[in-house]
């Protein structure tokens, strides 16, 4: 009898039952390299650079008006350098995306950082705009690969039973960003200058960088990286490590002819999007209806989101990986990846578009006390959501192409990133011009599409590989 879709095997294992036991102990073996405690080190250190793109990113946006008057400009003018460094995120993901596979994910770390410091503090001197600008590229440039190659170490050292656990870890880290950043961007701004926040911006790079070079190892896989094919096992390891190779940067764009990638990605861009959309107004939405004028309550009104991310990326990673050993033993021992997505579904058909609905009929039709509190609920809410797709559906990802995950994962966040960049213009013309209920209303209907989508790549996912082949994993090497 022909199996579902669901229940079809995934990508074959060998061609032998035995030569495939053989071939999937001998592969779980990369992963007993590091102890467990040596692996949460690891992830400590990768989460850590993972924080400072975002924080890159979001720290900038509330000392916006300081910038300009102190660079004598306008703030829409001084808002170009966010739009900036969302492009120069997004670059820089993908080179360092390309040459982690090639070179390995401690070079990259170890090249990256010193940009993110040298561009911090280029950005704290600046005594223009043009200056600002280009201090802002490379600062940005240099921080992009925390995030795309985080999530390939995490792939490196977690076995396919443990990574969603892992990856929930570092994505709640990482999404503390949005929640932390601005408020400490506005503190500064306000007790100190604009200028110190990228000072400590350049401090943390600069102890991340001294943590990596004293403990941080190769995590790559023995013999796999791109330098390992082209280089005789007799090479000395560190010529081999340092030897330039032209890598072309934008190769990972070419894993989104993937139907599954591409999917995945705008899934995850429709989910982040309602969050952008409750916090970047916040200040708008929330102080002029609950009448808040102080910037320090504003600023712990982005808290509840960055608890409910806190909350739902482990949960979602532990509940993930439960899920997906126990389809795999449904299975009979067959390995269908879309089963880790899943956990995602509650997020995005309830947690998600509820949230953000009812923060809109809150914010427009509803004032006082409870309101307010209410709101916060949804926001807390929201971040659990948005927690449980994004982290799921990124262990999905480095599932499906475990030899190039920094890769999928940077032409994914450089994509979502270019998708972010230019919905973010919208978001508060739209909220002036139909409110905010509807404009969270239509939030909520892009993330019901977004479900459809989850439940057609669960169901169909066998299908949607098989239209383009762009390297998938296999039981056997994931």
């Amino acid at each position: 009898m022909r199996m579902s879709s669901e229940e079809s095997p995934l990508l074959a294992s060998g061609p032998g039952v035995s030569h495939g036991y053989s071939t999937t102990v001998k592969h779980d073996q990369v992963y007993e390299r590091f102890s467990a405690s040596r692996k949460r080190a690891i992830l400590a250190m990768v989460a850590w650079c993972g924080l400072i793109p975002p924080f890159v990113s979001w720290s900038l946006i509330p000392t916006i008006p300081q910038i300009s008057k102190d660079l004598n400009s306008t703030p829409s003018v001084v808002s170009l350098a966010v739009s900036l460094s969302i492009f120069a995120t997004s670059l820089g993901g993908l080179c360092g995306a390309s040459y982690s596979t090639f070179y390995g994910r401690r070079a990259v770390y170890l090249s990256g950082l010193p940009l993110l410091c040298l561009g911090s503090m280029g950005v704290a001197w600046s005594r223009s705009v043009p200056e600002l600008m280009v201090w802002r590229f490379l600062q940005s440039f240099g921080a992009s690969p925390g995030f795309a190659v985080g999530a390939g170490t995490i792939g490196d050292i977690y076995k396919l039973e443990e990574r969603g656990r892992s990856m929930g870890v570092f994505f709640a880290v990482c999404l503390l960003a949005p929640t932390l950043a601005p408020p400490a961007g506005g503190i500064a701004a306000h007790y100190a200058s604009w200028r110190d926040m990228q000072l400590a911006l350049a401090i943390a790079g600069a102890l991340a960088f001294v943590i990596i070079l004293l403990f941080f190892p190769e995590t790559s896989h023995p013999g796999k990286r791109g330098i390992d094919q082209v280089q005789p096992v007799s090479t000395p390891t560190l010529w081999k490590s340092w030897k330039p190779f032209l890598v072309n940067p934008l190769r990972p764009l070419s894993l989104l002819r993937s139907p599954n990638l591409l999917a995945i990605t705008l899934v995850g861009f429709a989910t982040l999007l309602t969050s952008y959309a409750l916090l970047i107004p916040l200040a708008f939405t929330f102080g002029a209806r609950y009448h808040i004028t102080n910037d320090a309550l504003i600023g712990a009104c982005f808290l509840p989101a960055g608890f409910g991310n806190m909350i739902g990326a482990p949960l979602a990673g532990r509940i993930s990986d439960k899920i997906v050993v126990k389809w795999r033993q449904r299975r009979g021992g067959v390995w269908y990846p879309e089963d880790r997505l899943r956990v995602t579904l509650v997020g995005a058909a309830f947690l998600v578009p509820f949230s953000i609905l009812f923060s809109g009929l809150l914010s427009q039709f509803i004032g006082g006390k409870t309101s307010l509190i209410l709101n916060l609920i949804c926001l807390f809410i929201n971040g659990v959501g948005v927690d449980m797709v994004l982290s799921a559906s990124a262990a999905y990802t480095v599932d499906v192409m475990h030899s190039r995950s920094a890769e999928a994962m940077a032409a994914n966040s450089g994509l979502r990133s270019i998708l972010m960049s230019l919905s973010m213009a919208i978001i508060l013309p739209l909220i002036d011009t139909i409110g905010v209920a509807a404009t969270n209303a239509l939030g909520a209907m892009l993330e019901w599409l977004a479900l459809g989508v989850l439940l057609c790549i669960i169901r169909y996912g066998a299908q949607m590989r098989a239209w383009v082949d762009v390297g998938y994993s296999t039981a056997e090497n994931n």
